[in-house]
């Protein structure tokens, strides 16, 4: 019987996975050195976007690859957080973000830019739905640190609906000064 629901399980989360993308962007071999030689086990790092504002990241260790993998995607998907996204392709506002040595700088971008970062920054704005952005990692190359810096530039982006709400003004008056300064930077 609890094979069944096991199974039952298993069906609904490969209709879960069609709305959702996961990216793997890493996996580690660590030993453990016991009395009869080594035993290996495997850490991984994934990424699960919906490709419309919606992200998470997860990290899994098993003895096996493909259960270290299940376990990261499970974690991501508990921990999604939203962001607001501008026409559903680029950020509203440049941002900072930092953990512990990483720091990234992500800059919204024009049309038709395409997404500039490297490595698992990469695979956090694939997820997310971003396709044009411009993302810089400054200070480690530590895959963990540096997704835990971009999630955390990614959380305190705000929308002009969120910064009129909380002025009490207009959305219009926030993203018409919005459009104002534009002009002037270039």
């Amino acid at each position: 019987m609890a094979r069944g629901q096991r199974d039952d399980r298993g069906g609904g989360r490969d209709r879960e996975d069609s709305e959702f993308v996961d990216k793997l962007v890493g996996i580690n071999r660590v030993a453990k050195v016991v009395k009869g030689g080594r035993r290996f086990g495997f850490a991984a790092l994934v990424i699960v976007g919906d490709q419309r504002g919606r992200v998470g990241f997860g990290h899994g260790k098993a003895r096996e690859v493909p259960e270290a993998i299940r376990k990261a995607t499970e974690e991501a998907k508990k921990k999604m957080v939203r962001v607001p996204l501008r026409e559903g392709r680029t950020l509203h506002h440049d941002v900072r973000g930092h953990f512990g040595a990483g720091k990234v700088i992500l800059r919204m971008a024009p049309v038709g830019t395409g997404i500039i970062a490297g490595g698992p920054m990469r695979a956090i704005f694939e997820c997310l739905g971003i396709h044009d952005v411009v993302a810089k990692s400054l200070g480690t190359q530590n895959p963990y640190n540096m997704i835990r810096a971009t999630f955390d530039a990614l959380v305190s982006m705000q929308s002009p609906r969120v910064v009129a709400q909380r002025r009490g003004k207009k959305v219009s008056d926030i993203i018409g000064k919005r459009e104002e300064a534009q002009p002037a930077t270039m």
